[in-house]
């Protein structure tokens, strides 16, 4: 079994009897609603990451894959990129990564 924690949450009683009458095992109807919340504030965060990338991803993307993987050690080179593979993609601002 994974490692768990006992937390204590405080809830309206309301909210409880609502989580009581569709799901009898509460610490899994909440461990799932936070799953979910978690995913979604991720998801939520990689979207605005996109929207507006960090500056050093900008100048990488501006640089060209090609020449960045040039750039490595031949020894990490060979292990971390193939050249062969992906699609050539540029940035532009207030639109996002778009296909060269």
């Amino acid at each position: 079994m994974p490692n768990t924690e006992r937390v204590t949450v405080t809830l309206p009683a309301e909210v409880v009897r609502s989580i009581d009458s569709l799901e009898p095992n509460r610490s899994k109807f909440i461990l799932e609603a936070v799953n979910r919340e978690l995913q979604r504030r991720r998801r939520r965060e990689l979207q605005r990451s996109l929207r507006s990338p960090h500056p050093e991803s900008v100048e990488l993307a501006e640089a060209g894959f090609k020449d960045w993987a040039q750039s490595l050690p031949e020894e990490d080179a060979s292990d971390l990129v193939r050249l062969d593979s992906g699609k050539a993609v540029r940035w532009i601002p207030n639109k996002g990564w778009v296909e060269k």
